[in-house]
């Protein structure tokens, strides 16, 4: 097994698309090697690298944020288990936000959402008159605010 992989192998074992991990490399993430053809090659732990910002991405991170949890990383040595737990044990707050996020669209599928357009029957009741406008710009409502009392 080579130690060295081809931006194509990294693209297949990590099922990130070569131009993203391009441009991984350009914003710092990711490294890489040039080859004497001046062909990148990258080092197998790349793969764990590539696989966390992946995650990071799903979990709502932005590359700047992910840029800045991987310079926590050592620069020595392979990162561990323990190094990537660190990392990520902030996130579980993070984590709980989206999912109440994900269960208010859900729930609003139907509902009001509280935008200002009234146009459903359920708007007159959960949003009269747009008291939800009171409370800033969009869908207040998913955005988690509770609907006004009646």
């Amino acid at each position: 097994m080579s130690e060295l992989l081809t931006i194509g192998e990294v693209a297949r074992r990590s099922g990130v698309a070569a131009s993203a991990l391009r441009f991984y490399e350009q914003r710092g993430l990711i490294v890489s090697e040039r080859a004497g053809s001046g062909h990148r090659r990258y080092r197998r732990p790349v793969l764990r690298r590539i696989a966390f910002i992946v995650f990071a991405q799903k979990v709502g991170l932005t590359l700047d944020e992910i840029a800045a949890e991987l310079s926590k990383l050592p620069g020595g040595r392979v990162p561990g288990r323990r190094d990537w737990a660190h990392l990520s044990s902030a996130w579980s707050s993070r984590i709980d936000e989206r999912i109440a996020e994900l269960e208010r669209l859900k729930a609003g599928l139907t509902e009001c959402i509280g935008c200002g357009c009234l146009s459903l029957d359920r708007c007159r009741l959960a949003n009269p008159g747009d008291r939800a406008a009171a409370r800033g710009p969009g869908p207040r409502f998913w955005m988690g605010d509770p609907p006004p009392d009646r």
